[in-house]
């Protein structure tokens, strides 16, 4: 029980952190060194590195507690929700390849949970 949620906090850190980044760097579509620096002024792009940080470590936890072959594909969870956020969050445009990707992967995370 302990593993399962870790891994919602690792999947759910981990989604937030790259929706965060992402809508912080469409604000700033364009990218130098100078700007690098501005951007990390920003409030979401500091909570997406905390969010990141807070996904690594409780991925170290797991390590410690779980099988590498359990946390790996436990954690690919994160691609399923970062879609399905991409889709009705950003409103980016989804493909059916990517949402046959996602679910896949989806599939193969409940065949660990079996």
């Amino acid at each position: 029980m302990t593993n399962w949620l870790l891994v919602a906090i690792i999947v759910a850190s981990t989604a937030a952190g790259d929706v965060l980044q992402s809508l912080e760097m469409k604000r700033h579509s364009e990218a130098t060194v100078g700007r690098t620096v501005f951007i990390l002024g920003r409030p979401r792009m500091i909570l997406s590195v905390v969010c990141m940080a807070i996904s690594f470590f409780a991925f170290m936890v797991l390590l410690s507690v779980a099988d590498l072959s359990f946390a790996v594909p436990a954690t690919a969870a994160s691609f399923v929700v970062e879609t399905m956020l991409a889709k009705y969050f950003l409103r980016e445009h989804v493909d059916g390849r990517r949402w046959a990707g996602a679910l896949l992967v989806a599939f193969g995370v409940a065949s660990l949970a079996v």
